[in-house]
């Protein structure tokens, strides 16, 4: 459905695309959290820890995001569907 120019399907779409490329760097970071913590770098393993986490929070806020497209963009519709 496209509301006020935005095709809510694609929109949708877009934020599953930058949750995939978040979810990739997650992996990616947490095999770079293996390397630094097999190799006894504490500092290095503790950052990559934290940024592990961060990523896991976008993904969260990602999710949220796409659950609520659809609910605004039939409230800024400005149709209403009646059960008959």
């Amino acid at each position: 459905m496209c509301t006020n120019g935005v095709n809510t399907t694609q929109f949708k779409s877009t934020i599953e695309q930058i949750d995939e490329a978040v979810a990739l760097t997650r992996r990616w970071t947490h095999r770079a959290y293996h390397v630094a913590d097999d190799a006894q770098q504490a500092k290095t393993a503790a950052k990559l820890h934290e940024a592990q986490s961060l990523l896991d929070e976008v993904r969260a806020l990602l999710s949220e995001a796409s659950d609520i497209v659809e609910e605004e963009a039939a409230a800024t519709s400005g149709v209403s569907v009646n059960l008959v």
